[in-house]
């Protein structure tokens, strides 16, 4: 068992046997790539060995991913498990010495079971990338045409509509003449805002066709569900990552932040909206639930009825139906993995 406790410039390593839990050895090497191979050479000396990586999806994702990549079998030891260890250990939190952040926090904390194992980077790792982006390119647009909006506010008697395109506000700015030295400088920063955006649309549109062909690609049916279309599958199959990983469809309400939290106290109880989770799944079954009681024919119109008919509100009916979106994705994204014939049993039962 090799232990590896991450930092930003810097990583050590201890090396643990796991019969007598004794240190074999150690080292620390910089956070490079000619290091990373000065590590892995290192580590080859002691033949078949696991790696134990501290926080394998945050601070060591990089070197835990560079070992994945190179045959290696990398496990995940959480931070909270590795502070347990000190403290039931030693007494204390203290972490002041290499065999402390290598051997006996992630070591010992990795022998006895408190780890997950590091699964390689694929297709829903660069779903999740272009979510990110399209993200990102949508707040600069919305960004830039405040930006413009503004300034041909200040040119035009009223401004224009705040439903601002490239193109209409090009046509706006064609009746434009400036009589000042300021007028037209506010007309050519226009004109460069429009350039901007029209970049901007461009890429955006470039994002969806990607979002589209890996959706495609992956083989997934969400969207064949009613109200998720290429960029809400995307999202979906990015921020869940591997649907195996959560071992209920309870496990994956929580993580998006659908499940409910009862709160009880002597006989009273009921149950307030979750605001932890991954937001941006939330959002992606919050939309796909608003599209759905949009439509009539739909069965998620059904089942709000039945929630609204018997008493409940319509934010009461909504969690609800995200909730019940939320075990249906999750079942989906299993079947998924499983074939067709599982996809088919999924779609009767439900």
């Amino acid at each position: 068992m090799i232990e590896v406790d991450p930092h930003k410039s810097s990583h050590t390593a201890a090396v643990l046997d796991s019969d007598t839990h004794s240190t074999l050895g150690t080292v620390r090497v910089d956070a490079t790539l000619v290091e990373y191979r000065r590590l892995l050479t290192w580590a080859r000396r002691f033949g078949e060995r696991r790696w134990a990586v501290e926080n394998a999806r945050g601070l060591g994702r990089h070197l835990a991913q560079w070992l994945i990549a190179r045959g290696e079998t990398v496990v995940d030891v959480p931070p909270t498990a590795t502070a347990r260890v000190r403290e039931l250990s030693r007494g204390g939190r203290r972490k002041n010495d290499v065999l402390d952040a290598a051997a006996a926090a992630a070591g010992v904390a990795a022998l006895r079971g408190d780890t997950a194992p590091v699964a390689a980077e694929d297709a829903t790792t660069m779903l999740a990338m272009l979510d990110e982006r399209r993200g990102n390119l949508t707040q600069q647009r919305t960004r830039t045409v405040n930006q413009l909006h503004a300034l041909l506010r200040d040119l035009l008697p009223g401004g224009v509509s705040t439903d601002l395109t490239a193109d209409r506000a090009c046509a706006a700015l064609t009746g434009i003449r400036p009589a000042s030295p300021v007028e037209r400088a506010r007309k050519e920063f226009a004109r460069e805002l429009i350039t901007d955006i029209r970049a901007l649309d461009a890429r955006l549109k470039a994002n969806t066709q990607r979002m589209r062909d890996a959706v495609a690609d992956s083989g997934s049916s969400l969207t064949d569900i009613v109200g998720v279309g290429p960029m809400v599958a995307a999202r979906l199959l990015g921020r869940t990552g591997r649907a195996s990983r959560f071992p209920t469809s309870a496990a994956f309400a929580v993580y998006a932040g659908v499940a409910p939290i009862e709160i009880a106290s002597a006989n009273k109880a009921r149950h307030r909206l979750s605001r932890e989770g991954d937001r941006k799944l939330n959002n992606a079954l919050h939309t796909i639930a608003l599209t759905q009681i949009r439509m009539p024919d739909s069965r998620g119109r059904s089942y709000y009825d039945r929630k609204t008919a018997e008493g409940k509100t319509h934010n009461e009916a909504m969690r609800c139906l995200k909730r019940r979106l939320a075990d249906h994705v999750w079942r989906l994204m299993l079947a998924d993995k499983h074939g067709k014939r599982a996809r088919e049993d999924i779609r009767v039962r439900l």
